[in-house]
C-alpha cells in the first residue's frame, strides 16, 4: 500500500466529453467527482475532437473541490494512447485521475501507469495523476486481486455492471437493475470487487443505474452497495446526485452518536477500562472501528 489521496466519491457524475454545455453543468454540479467521458458517451467520429473540449473544461471551468477525472478508451482501441497523451500534455496540472475502461489483466493498468510516469517526467508535473479502474469484463473480475495491487497510482475500483452483464451474458431488465434472478444478481461481483479494493487500500464504487427516473430503484441499489462497503455510486444524470450523496453519507444523528461513543470509550480507556456502555450498547475496541469509519467519513465529507 502507498499513501493515496483521500477523495470523496459518493457521487461520480458521468459527463460526455463531446458537449461543452454538459461539461459546464458537471463542473457546477454538487457531485463529489466528475468524469469527463471519452468512451461510451462519445461517438467514434468525434472522440478525437472531444479531447480538446475536455482540455478546455479542465483548464477553464471552476471545479471547486471536485475530483476531476477523464474516462479514456480501453487499451485495445486506436484512441487510448492519444487520449492519455493529449489530455495529460494539455491539462495534466488540472487533472486528478484517469479512469481506465475494460482492462482484462493488470498489464492493461500497468500500460497506463507507465505512460503517465513518462508524461509526468517530461512535463515536470508536481502531482501524481491517479488511476481508477472499471471492472466490467469477466476476465477482470477473475483477475481483480492482481489488478487492485498492480500500481501505486490506483485509487479506486468501479463495478461496471452494464458491460459486465454483456460479458457474462447476464439477463437483466436494464443496466444496474435486477432481472428474474431470485436475489441480488450483482452481489458476488460487488462483494469481490469491494474486498479486493479494501485489501489494497482502495475505494470501491458502484456503477450506473440506467433508469434515472426511478429514484427508489437507484436508492435500493446504492444502499446495497453501501452495505457491502462501497463508498459511492455513479450518476448518469444530475437527478441521481442527491440520492447518492444522501445514501453514502452518515446522517447527522449517526455522526453525533459516533462522536459520543468515541468520547466515552476514550474516557474509559484513560481509566484502564477496555469497554464502556453507551445508551445500552457496549463499546469496545472492535466497535470503535465502526465508530471511526463513520467519523472518518464525516471528516472527509465536511459533515
Amino acid at each position: 500500500m502507498t499513501n493515496r489521496p483521500r477523495r470523496a466519491r459518493r457521487s461520480q457524475l458521468s459527463v460526455p466529453g463531446s458537449s461543452k454545455k454538459m461539461l459546464q453543468k458537471g463542473a457546477e454540479s454538487n457531485a463529489d467527482h466528475v468524469f469527463c467521458d471519452l468512451e461510451d458517451a462519445v461517438a467514434p467520429s468525434v472522440k478525437v475532437e472531444a479531447r480538446s473540449k475536455i482540455v478546455w473544461a479542465l483548464n477553464n471551468l471552476g471545479w471547486g473541490r471536485k475530483t476531476r477525472c477523464v474516462r479514456i478508451n480501453d487499451v485495445t482501441t486506436e484512441w487510448c494512447h492519444g487520449d492519455i497523451i493529449e489530455i495529460v500534455e494539455k491539462a495534466g496540472s488540472n487533472l486528478d485521475t484517469i479512469m481506465l475502461t475494460k482492462p482484462f489483466t493488470a498489464a492493461d493498468v500497468i500500460f497506463v501507469d507507465r505512460m503517465l510516469t513518462q508524461l509526468e517526467k517530461k512535463l515536470k508535473l508536481d502531482r501524481r495523476i491517479g488511476i481508477e479502474v472499471l471492472i466490467e469484463e469477466v476476465q477482470a473480475l477473475q483477475n481483480v486481486e492482481e489488478i487492485a495491487r498492480c500500481s501505486p497510482r490506483l485509487e479506486c475500483l468501479i463495478f461496471g455492471m452494464g458491460d459486465y452483464s454483456g460479458s457474462q451474458g447476464i439477463d437483466t431488465r436494464a443496466i444496474g437493475a435486477a432481472g428474474p434472478y431470485p436475489g441480488d444478481i450483482f452481489h458476488y461481483a460487488r462483494f469481490r470487487i469491494t474486498m479486493a479494493a479494501r485489501a489494497a487500500g482502495l475505494d470501491a464504487v458502484d456503477g450506473p443505474f440506467a433508469n434515472f427516473k426511478d429514484e427508489d430503484g437507484y436508492r435500493s441499489e446504492a444502499t446495497r452497495a453501501r452495505s457491502l462497503g462501497m463508498v459511492g455510486k455513479w450518476a448518469i444524470h444530475p437527478s441521481q446526485i442527491a440520492p447518492a450523496l444522501e445514501v453514502f453519507s452518515p446522517s447527522p444523528k449517526e455522526v453525533e452518536r459516533a462522536r459520543k461513543m468515541e468520547a466515552a470509550y476514550r474516557a474509559a480507556e484513560a481509566q484502564g477500562l477496555g469497554a464502556v456502555q453507551v445508551d445500552g450498547v457496549m463499546v469496545d475496541v472492535a466497535v470503535l472501528r465502526f465508530v471511526r469509519n463513520t467519523l472518518e467519513k464525516a471528516e472527509l465529507y465536511g459533515l
